[in-house]
């Protein structure tokens, strides 16, 4: 593990606010239910990756690296944060993403080109080719003088997730006798570090499909980070919000959108946050979240993502009615 200190990137510790009208909606008790606000991280429109390129861009910079590598598909919400890391630090970025030029408009895409970052599409490839093609870009880099440090798919690995230990740490002081943290979980830094904070049994992970086995990779990832053995088979994961894939947008999905909205004035995304609090919404329903529990939604950010989803940009403006209809 990396023995450089992590960058100063983000503004913490995030608030948690209380969602009463939520948790009615819901069937929980008017003070189960609170969000703990990752997506006003700060830097770069916000979100949970921020406290994970703390410590991997640390990293880079501790290797004396001039420039950001990383993957991720079109909307990538890492690629863009990653972008702006970059631009705060002085550090070129290359975004390695899956897809072609004009596959996707707006949203996240239209912050990595003001951030200046450069895109190098790899094509309709599996993880295993978006990852070969990022070698290629760092090997290019090399060659042209360059300094390339290779951020992980998601900015998730271990030295990433301490950053989510941090976050667990807070969620401590700041809601005393939680029981159960629900967070999207995609490429598993953000879930494995809240898992090494507060226990296996105490963090509940909604599957957005990003990974063929996501608790794998979260059980890899929490394990040199806590005493506590840590194994795929005890961790909280459903997968049952993940419908027809990572990109699609899912009936539980709109719901939980305008819920949120309309409950709390909470914006959430299409892939990850929606997810989450459909997973919540489920978990309830079948008895594994119960009232007169605390629990947390963790809000992890992505409001580009829902302006980069047509279908969900469609079913947000259909919501509106005509006054005098």
């Amino acid at each position: 593990m990396s023995q450089h200190p992590p960058v100063p990137l983000g503004t913490f510790p995030t608030p948690v606010e209380p969602a009463p009208r939520l948790a009615a909606a819901l069937g929980l008790g008017p003070d189960d239910l609170w969000v703990k606000r990752d997506d006003l991280t700060g830097l770069g429109g916000g979100g949970n990756k921020i406290r994970k390129l703390e410590w991997t861009v640390g990293a880079a910079l501790g290797e004396g690296a001039d420039t950001l590598v990383t993957t991720g598909a079109a909307q990538s919400n890492h690629a863009r944060l990653t972008a702006a890391a970059g631009a705060r630090l002085g550090l070129d970025v290359v975004l390695v993403l899956r897809g072609s030029p004009g596959g996707s408009r707006s949203g996240n895409l239209a912050l990595d080109g003001l951030f200046g970052a450069r895109l190098a599409w790899a094509g309709e490839v599996d993880r295993a080719g978006l990852d070969a093609a990022a070698d290629d870009v760092c090997a290019r880099l090399r060659a042209a003088g360059a300094r390339p440090a290779l951020i992980p798919f998601g900015g998730s690995s271990t030295l990433a997730a301490q950053g989510y230990a941090d976050c667990g740490a807070e969620l401590r002081e700041q809601v005393p006798r939680l029981r159960t943290a629900v967070v999207a979980l995609g490429s598993g830094g953000t879930m494995a570090g809240l898992v090494a904070a507060l226990g296996s049994g105490s963090v509940l992970g909604v599957d957005v499909g990003a990974l063929e086995d996501p608790a794998a990779a979260v059980a890899g990832f929490a394990a040199p980070l806590t005493d506590e053995k840590v194994t795929p088979e005890g961790l909280r994961v459903r997968r049952d919000q993940v419908g027809a894939g990572y990109a699609a947008l899912t009936g539980p999905v709109t719901e939980a959108l305008r819920l949120a909205a309309r409950t709390e004035g909470l914006v959430l995304d299409p892939t990850y946050t929606g997810r989450a609090l459909a997973g919540l919404r489920a978990a309830v329903e079948d008895g594994d979240i119960r009232p007169g529990e605390k629990t947390v939604l963790l809000h992890t950010g992505g409001l580009p993502g829902l302006f980069g989803n047509p279908q969900a940009v469609t079913f947000a403006e259909e919501g509106a009615g005509v006054f005098g209809g």
